[in-house]
């Protein structure tokens, strides 16, 4: 019984140390993960502002829009402590 058990765990062992491990990306590419539902999504902290080249530029004014401050768009902005307020 001892020889079946330590052959047993020995087996598992080496079947865990051969299994490939999970990558994060799994094919999305480098800055992409998949989430939840399988799709693609971008790798960033909570409040990180991610600038896309052609994308809209902040503290520029969009016809129809308002002004982008890098997260929303804003009706009106005013200068504010060396910066700019926007509201």
């Amino acid at each position: 019984m001892k020889k079946f058990l330590i052959v047993a765990l020995t087996s598992i062992a080496a079947l865990a140390a051969v299994a490939p491990s999970a990558e994060a990306r799994q094919g999305c590419g480098i800055g992409f993960h998949r989430g939840p539902y399988g799709a693609c999504r971008p790798e960033f902290a909570p409040g990180r502002v991610i600038v896309v080249p052609g994308g809209p530029r902040a503290g520029v004014y969009y016809h129809g829009r308002g002004y982008w401050d890098g997260h929303r768009y804003w009706a009106h902005r005013a200068r504010y402590q060396h910066g700019w307020r926007y509201y």
